[in-house]
């Protein structure tokens, strides 16, 4: 028996390949004859390197915005469509990609869908004009939330059951600490040498995830779903109201966060300088989130969720209170950042409920994120063109988390049959006696494996 970085038991098969453990968390992923697998952490690493890259552009594209609607001689509410384009690709590409892609091996489908990412940025810094931008946004927008869903999905597979919501937030770390690096990083080249050396860089690191996943990610067979399995997701009712947590819980977070930098010069009366500052506050408070938070959801998935939800909630009504305050208004900020882990949480929990139809529900999970990121500045946008101030937000905000802790309880309080869990250890009883004829389709990684030798 050997290990995969110590953390993932393996076994050696009779025609030599190594598989991971009747104890891990996945379908075996068979990897080369004789090839040693590669160091976890690096596996994680390749992973979280494409979200860094579409971290970096779907956050800088907004502080670019008033760059490029002043070289492609539009007006900034127009150049906005960009961003809107952009936000449409990811919606209706994670869940088309998810079904046509279910055939394909993981390794294949993420090294495609960052190609076509890298693609996509690269014809953005190339565009002659704002019409052809919008197209070029829209189509980086597709790889986006299968990406994700994909990368989840095989970090999942490589670790027992009990680690795999550390695992996804692991992941989801490469897009929060663009909002650290990555972000200020491009809107410095953006004023120093132009937009579209931003979107260039943005396709650089594409590029560079093709590699590392070529070289790291592990080699799996072709899928074994087909497209009809994996629409079979969407009869789910839990899958539903899991996707409804996250398109109205999230939108609170994306009310203020859209409205931040004007809040803090028009409330707070910061210079501009210090925009940044808060900028880096949150993404320090969002990687700390994904980072700590998802070992509380290894133990408790659900109460977890709720508990971020709530604390969201006080967090967002805090934040008219703290605003005239930037000492205070720092640390709300940073609170508001942590829960972003409540994205890799609702992961995890579309992982136990999908059944079959694994890719589809991971790939929607970042569809519903994307539609918070669109109601949420949509509301917030609404209450200050009332009057309410700009920092009415954190009410607005505020309002979304409640209701998407009213939406969590009804999905908390589902009696429905469950997806029968896999115990990890010695203890665990063998698959055949699992009560198959009550649960429901079992995820790929919950069926039983050939029986092979094992040394």
């Amino acid at each position: 028996m050997a290990t995969f970085a110590g953390l993932v038991p393996v076994a050696v098969t009779h025609a030599g390949h190594m598989t991971t453990s009747p104890h891990a968390t996945s379908p075996s992923a068979k990897l080369k004859p004789n090839s040693a697998p590669p160091h976890f952490a690096v596996v994680l690493f390749s992973l979280a390197m494409g979200g860094f890259a579409i971290g970096t552009t779907e956050f800088a594209s907004m502080s670019l915005l008033p760059f490029f609607a002043a070289d492609l001689h539009i007006d900034e509410p127009t150049a906005g469509h960009a961003i809107s384009a952009y936000a449409l690709g990811v919606v209706l590409g994670a869940p088309l990609i998810a079904v046509l892609g279910a055939k394909f091996a993981r390794r294949t489908q993420l090294l495609a869908l960052m190609a076509v990412f890298a693609l996509g940025n690269a014809l953005t810094a190339l565009a002659p004009s704002f019409g052809s931008m919008v197209a070029a946004r829209f189509l980086s927008g597709l790889p986006h939330g299968a990406y994700f869903g994909i990368a989840a999905l095989v970090a999942a597979s490589l670790v027992p059951q009990h680690r795999r919501s550390q695992v996804v937030g692991q992941v989801m770390l490469g897009l929060t600490v663009a909002t650290i690096i990555g972000v200020p990083l491009a809107n410095l080249i953006g004023q120093a040498v132009g937009w579209r050396a931003s979107f260039g860089l943005v396709s650089v690191l594409a590029l560079l995830t093709v590699l590392l996943c070529a070289l790291f990610a592990p080699r799996d067979q072709a899928g074994r779903s087909d497209p009809l399995r994996e629409l079979g997701a969407l009869r789910s009712r839990r899958v539903w109201t899991t996707l409804a947590i996250s398109a109205i819980g999230f939108g609170g977070m994306f009310a203020v966060y859209t409205y931040l930098a004007t809040t803090l010069i028009e409330v707070t009366k910061v210079s501009t300088e210090v925009i940044p500052f808060f900028l880096a506050i949150f993404g320090i408070g969002a990687t700390l989130g994904n980072l700590f938070v998802p070992r509380f959801a290894d133990r408790a998935l659900m109460p977890t969720a709720g508990g971020i939800l709530v604390f969201a909630t006080v967090a967002l009504l805090a934040f008219p209170l703290v605003a005239g305050n930037p000492w205070l208004l720092a640390i709300d900020i940073f609170a508001i950042g942590a829960s972003v882990a409540l994205g890799a949480v609702l992961q995890t929990r579309l992982m136990d409920v999908a059944g079959d139809a694994q890719a589809l529900a991971a790939a929607l999970n970042h569809s519903a994120f994307n539609t918070a990121n669109a109601l949420g500045p949509f509301l917030g946008g609404l209450a200050i063109r009332q009057g309410f101030g700009w920092t009415s937000t954190g009410p607005v905000g505020a309002g979304l988390a409640v209701l998407g802790l009213l939406i969590w309880f009804v999905a908390w309080r589902d009696t429905g049959p469950a997806p029968v869990e896999h115990v990890s250890g010695s203890d665990a009883a063998p698959r055949e006696a699992a009560p198959l004829k009550q649960a429901p389709p079992l995820a790929p990684r919950e069926r039983s494996r050939p029986r092979e030798p094992v040394a």
